[in-house]
Order: structure tokens, then C-alpha cells, then sequence
């Protein structure tokens, strides 16, 4: 195995590489189209606003690149941003394509009005509903565990896409990670989510 980490200048790098080499593996940071060759398992960390992720991964080059990694169906893991930069596009930077791996916009979110929690972001711990708690992806955890987010966007619309687990804040629900093949990707950050978080970066290693 070989491990790589996108570095597009934004991301949540040192808590990442912190977690993997925890579990036994060394990563290699990716800035550049070469740096992508020869690896076999790719993270993509999120931190940052969806119009400037995208912008860095133009400048350096790796809009394709990872496009067609993920046309191959090579093990993909997107955190956050990197897990919004999936989709079509987003509601805070309309005018900015995302890598269209799966169909949809991402929205802000808009707790109810009623709900006791209402601020924007999300941060702070909760819990998932797992679709198949029978996946290997969520080998070793429980059917809700308690992950950790910080997010103010994300993909509401959790039908027709293969959703993995969805959550709920302030009464709504919005999809928290997808499982296509041998992409995973989480609106979570594992990273941050101790037991359960390193479990599930394990599982994917």
C-alpha cells in the first residue's frame, strides 16, 4: 500500500496525517499530477470554501487527475470539502463547478426554527444512521456513532445517490457520507472523531 494525501494548499493536513500514521502507514502529500502515480489508496482532507478548493485544484492541475482515479474505482477517502467537491456544484459558489462525480447541489444548511440547535455551522458532535451496518466500511462501530462535524454546506438531497449514513441538526436531515465501490467519502471528519473516526480510516486503509 501506498498512501497519498491531496495538499491543495487548504486542507486539514496535519490532523490527517497525524490519524494514518497512527494506524501504521506513512503518507505521501500530493500537489501535482506526478505525485499520483504509483500511489494505491488517496485521501482527500477538507478544510476551506468550495469555490477556493476548486480554484487550487485547477492551478495545480488536478482536476482530471482525480477525476480519473475515481473513474477507476481506486480507494478514494473525501473528508468535508473534499466529500462536497464530489457533487455538481454548491450553493456557496454557484458559479464554480465541482469534479460531477455525483449528481446534485450542495445547500446550506437551515435548521427549523423550533429546533434548539440553530446555529450555522454544525459543530460539534453527532450521531450517524448507518444504512448497512453490514458494509466492512463501518467494521467495528456501532449502527449511530458519534462523529464530528464543523460545516455550514452539505448534499440535503440523500435519494437516488448511494448513501452510506445520513444526520440530523436542528431537524433536518442531510447526507453525511456516501459509498460507491471503493469510494468513501464524509461530511464528518474522522480525523477529529477519535475511536470511531480512526476505526473508520482503518477500515478503509
Amino acid at each position: 500500500m501506498k498512501l497519498g494525501i491531496v495538499d491543495y494548499g487548504r486542507g486539514n493536513l496535519r490532523s490527517v496525517q497525524n490519524a494514518v500514521r497512527s494506524l501504521g502507514s506513512e503518507p505521501h502529500l500530493v500537489r501535482t499530477p506526478g505525485e499520483i502515480s504509483g500511489l494505491t489508496h488517496l485521501i482527500f482532507p477538507g478544510q476551506g470554501a468550495f469555490g477556493d478548493c476548486m480554484k487550487s485544484l485547477r492551478d495545480q492541475d488536478l482536476v482530471h487527475p482525480l477525476q480519473d482515479w475515481i473513474a477507476a474505482d481506486k480507494p478514494f477517502f473525501g473528508i468535508c470539502v473534499g466529500f462536497q467537491l464530489l457533487f455538481e456544484g454548491s450553493e456557496e459558489a454557484p458559479e464554480t463547478p465541482g469534479l460531477g462525480i455525483f449528481s446534485g447541489q450542495c445547500q446550506k444548511l437551515t435548521p427549523q426554527p423550533d429546533s434548539t440547535e440553530q446555529k450555522v455551522p454544525h459543530m460539534g458532535w453527532n450521531s450517524l444512521e448507518i444504512r448497512d451496518p453490514s458494509d466492512p466500511a463501518w467494521s467495528g462501530l456501532s449502527e449511530e456513532p458519534f462523529t464530528y462535524f464543523v460545516h455550514s454546506y452539505c448534499p440535503k438531497e440523500h435519494h437516488g445517490r448511494p448513501v452510506a449514513a445520513t444526520c440530523n441538526y436542528g431537524g433536518e436531515t442531510f447526507c453525511a457520507a456516501v459509498r460507491q465501490r471503493n469510494l468513501f467519502a464524509t461530511q464528518f471528519h474522522p480525523e477529529k472523531s477519535q475511536h470511531a473516526g480512526l476505526r473508520l480510516l482503518g477500515n478503509f486503509l
